[in-house]
């Protein structure tokens, strides 16, 4: 049966490369907020990111909401950085009928500074994906948002290790 994965984590912690290996062995679609918004506006959102990713979120839903009931199981590589934002998009899936599964990317504080000094530098270094940099104040921001979901939240634990 299709469902939605809805994949938990905060910034750079991997979110992207674990949807990727699910993708690599289950028939799913990733749908992503920040591969989206890359796309419509080439990385360019500055101030009004935060509204373009609210409509590029209500989007994804609806289509999200299609493939399932056509059979096709969805990723949603967004964060979910909020309890609200968890609870909302589980309301969501109830009053749609659609099974949602929680995956939470949990990282160690050191590999998450090399994750994002490691995504600073291919961006600095000019190759281009759908990543933004992440500069000291993004990370504060990303970091005062975030609120670690407890364990009755989630379904699945997968925890990034680079070793």
């Amino acid at each position: 049966m299709s469902k939605l994965i809805a994949i938990c984590g905060k910034i750079c912690s991997g979110k992207s490369f674990y949807a990727n290996n699910i993708l690599a062995n289950e028939n799913v679609v990733i749908l992503s907020v920040d591969e989206l918004t890359f796309f419509v506006s080439n990385n360019l959102q500055g101030e009004n990111y935060n509204r373009l990713a609210e409509n590029v979120k209500e989007y994804l839903k609806t289509k999200a909401v299609e493939l399932i009931k056509k059979g096709i199981s969805v990723i949603f590589d967004w964060g979910f950085w909020t309890r609200e934002s968890r609870r909302s998009l589980t309301e969501f899936c109830k009053l749609k009928d659609i099974d949602i599964e929680w995956h939470f990317v949990d990282i160690s504080d050191e590999d998450w500074e090399i994750n994002i000094e490691e995504r600073n530098n291919k961006i600095l270094s000019g190759i281009k994906d759908y990543n933004f940099y992440i500069d000291d104040g993004l990370k504060d921001k990303c970091l005062f948002l975030w609120e670690k979901p407890e364990s009755n939240e989630i379904n699945v634990l997968y925890k990034f290790n680079r070793k």
